[in-house]
């Protein structure tokens, strides 16, 4: 008789989940605002939807850029926030301690599925912007999701590196 239990709905399995859950959020929302603020605010490169990238733009253009921009910031926020708010009630529901990998690794996954996502969207099918308008704007387009597929395979690679409930290891070869 097996003593196997595919379905372990217990504290520890559900804080788990709740965990990568959080973890994911979180890392969509300050991906997302590493994003706004890099890219939209310091460097100028682009905006969410570019109404003044181009040579006769006026300051409506720009108040425009400003808005939709902002509003780019509110939904980016509010999913780091919605992951802070799942991670306190999953901390707070108890189990086993979690290794300290899960946490780190579902958030780099999560900012590699906004990369992966805002990405292939907004850069590919929709053009509304791309990473550097103008000479190279497919190389910078493509860097962009190469990045966000590096931190959505290291974010899994964190998440399964540690066993669940296992103290980390520290190699010695």
């Amino acid at each position: 008789m097996s003593k196997a239990r595919p379905f372990d709905t217990g504290v520890a399995a559900r804080t788990s989940r709740a965990v990568k859950v959080a973890g994911v959020l979180f890392g969509m929302g300050a991906g997302g605002l590493i994003d706004g603020i890099l890219f939209h605010q310091l460097l100028q490169w682009h905006h969410l939807i570019c109404f003044s990238c181009h040579p006769g733009a006026t300051i409506d253009d720009v108040r425009r850029n400003i808005v939709a921009d902002g509003l780019f910031s509110v939904v980016a926020f509010g999913l780091t926030v919605a992951g802070v708010g799942k991670l306190w009630r999953a901390l707070r529901a108890g189990g086993d301690p979690l290794p300290g990998r899960i946490l780190p690794g579902a958030a780099a996954a999560g900012w590699g599925v906004f990369n992966l996502v805002e990405g292939v969207i907004d850069h590919h099918l929709l053009q509304i912007h791309h990473v550097r308008p103008g000479p190279g704007q497919l190389g910078w387009d493509l860097a962009f999701l190469a990045f966000g597929a590096l931190l959505l395979a290291l974010g899994l690679r964190l998440m399964r590196g540690a066993p669940r409930g296992a103290a980390p290891q520290l190699s010695t070869g």
